[in-house]
């Protein structure tokens, strides 16, 4: 059952979900949690965050289980409202964006300063459950799936994960009015056909095939108008809606169908936020907007047709495109686009990462974007070239320009003793003695290029960084070692 008791006069004097949200904004260093600075954390590094507000006077921690390796999974609990409002995050393991911004929002709701009317009515409206890591076993891999290889997202019907067993029971002890999914999605998604990457996505899931419309689902609706109408004062056409198209054995759209209220939270991409820090802070604001607007009822005044106004996810983001560019094969030649996208290769148990680049796409890419989007009309690309020499060690480098090797169309040097593992900081590919590097503008390789205008090198791309070599110091995330 929703209840509510009135805002105070006080609060909706700031009633204007972009003017409340900038005062938070403004305010958010005090409550970031510093400890976690990186998506790579582990259920090791939340289990002190979780016991230490688990002692706070005013919040409640239960034990719920265990996942299947046997780690705990904890329900923290805040305020004393008629109206439940439960979230989860780290459904999938390596979605932890959202995991952050709780831990912010338990700093946020334990603290004692200016804010302390606002606290007051919230936790005296509302009931806050929130599951910070439902996927402990896939956040030690930094995997979607869980240790025994299932999507814990596809299995609200059978059950068959501990985690999913716990968040279908705990849901259905709290009969809660309101859900929260909280996920990170591709950052290939734009918002609708622009060149904007999607930075923040929301979806009212569906119930049924018919995507019908009941009051469960209307309130998730009308919450996420509210929550869109806010983020535009950051993040302006950077907001997107995921399909809605019915999953019958996901658990947003059968918590919606139980009854629950529920808003999936997406967090995507943002060019120069690689590990999501900024998108976490959107998440904070985004959560309190939500408790506060909750609390009040105030979402009511939004409309279904202002959520369906925000422009649906588009699958059309590459890491770099290039234009117009010229191909030669065999005798023939053609202008087309290049694409290259780089992925994440887990290393060090993954607590770490490096990037592999690879050609994602040639032909018209016009109905695509680029992150890094670039004007080839008159160049000519060709595999990137192995330096003729050998060196002894990877410390023999010291003694090398690779910009000027870059200017000669270089990507790759030979090196007799290679460093361990499989990426190098220095900026061009190692080789070892019997190694080849992977070149050639072909889909699925590595992409290791070089882009002429007449006889001079104007740019390479060494593992999918583009390098402008007229720029004297190159930026090349890392480059790959070939053995």
């Amino acid at each position: 059952m929703l209840l509510s008791m009135p805002m105070s006069s006080e609060s909706r004097d700031g009633d204007d979900p972009g003017t409340f949200a900038r005062t938070m904004y403004d305010d958010y260093e005090a409550y970031r949690e510093p400890s976690l600075n990186h998506r790579r954390f582990k259920h090791d590094d939340i289990m002190p965050l979780v016991k230490k507000f688990g002692e706070h006077p005013d919040i409640d921690l239960i034990h719920e289980g265990e996942s299947a390796e046997g780690r705990d999974i904890y329900r923290l609990k805040m305020g004393s409202g008629d109206t439940s409002v439960l979230l989860w995050s780290q459904m999938h393991g390596n979605e932890p964006t959202a995991t952050m911004a709780l831990f912010d929002l338990f700093h946020f709701f334990t603290a004692d300063d200016v804010h302390n009317d606002l606290r007051s009515e919230i936790l005296e409206n509302i009931t806050i459950h929130a599951i910070p890591m439902l996927n402990p076993d896939g956040a030690q891999r930094y995997q979607r799936r869980t240790a025994f290889g299932i999507d814990m997202n596809r299995d609200a019907l059978q059950l068959q994960s501990p985690g999913s067993q716990i968040l279908k029971r705990v849901r259905d002890d709290l009969d809660a009015d309101f859900g929260f999914n909280l996920h990170d999605q591709s950052i290939r998604y734009s918002a609708g056909d622009t060149p904007n990457s999607t930075i923040i996505a929301f979806l009212a899931p569906a119930y049924d095939e018919e995507r019908s419309i009941n009051p469960v689902r209307e309130r998730s609706m009308k919450l996420i108008a509210r929550l869109d109408e806010m983020l535009q004062d950051f993040i302006p056409g950077h907001v997107a809606t995921f399909s809605d198209t019915f999953e019958p054995r996901a658990f947003g759209d059968n918590i919606q169908k139980w009854g629950t209220s529920t808003i999936l939270v997406e967090s995507g991409g943002m060019k120069g936020d690689p590990e999501k820090q900024y998108i976490r802070k959107l998440n904070y604001l985004l959560l309190l907007e939500s408790f506060r607007s909750i609390a009040g009822t105030t979402y009511e005044s939004h409309t279904v047709e202002q959520y369906e106004d925000i422009p649906p996810n588009r699958f059309r983001l590459h890491s770099a495109i290039f234009r117009n560019v010229t191909m030669p094969f065999k005798e023939h030649e053609f202008e087309l686009d290049l694409a290259v996208n780089r992925s994440e290769v887990n290393i060090n148990g993954a607590t770490d990462f490096y990037k592999r680049g690879t050609i994602s796409e040639v032909g018209d890419l016009s109905t695509f974007d680029g992150y890094e989007e670039f004007d080839a009309s008159g160049l000519r690309v060709d595999s990137g070239k192995v330096y003729p020499d050998t060196f002894a060690t990877e410390d023999d480098l010291a003694a090398v320009d690779p910009v000027s090797l870059m200017r000669d169309g270089y990507t790759a040097v030979r090196v007799e003793e290679l460093p361990e593992g499989r990426h190098t900081d220095f900026p061009l590919n190692l080789i070892g003695p019997r190694g080849r590097q992977p070149a050639g503008p072909k889909m699925g390789r590595v992409a290791n290029l070089a882009l002429y205008r007449g006889d001079e090198v104007a740019y390479v791309v060494i593992n999918g960084f583009v390098v402008d070599v007229m720029e004297p110091v190159p930026d090349v995330g890392n480059a790959l070692i070939f053995r």
